[in-house]
């Protein structure tokens, strides 16, 4: 039973790092995207977070 509880906690330990992790890399390619002129936008028919103007148009941000 203890390895089933130690093993749920340090599975949820994983999960809210691994989001972190993807959280803060956004965070940058935002910040390099606003820096050099550009807007980051939601393109609903792909899905994804891109960058328009500036040195990174057309990048997805990750």
């Amino acid at each position: 039973m203890r390895r089933r509880v130690l093993g749920l906690i340090a599975a949820v330990v994983l999960a809210v790092l691994g989001a972190g992790v993807h959280a803060a890399q956004a965070d940058v390619d935002t910040a390099t995207c606003k820096a050099t002129g550009g807007k980051v936008q939601y393109d609903s028919s792909t899905g994804l977070w891109t960058c328009v103007g500036g040195e990174r148009d057309g990048e997805a941000v990750v």
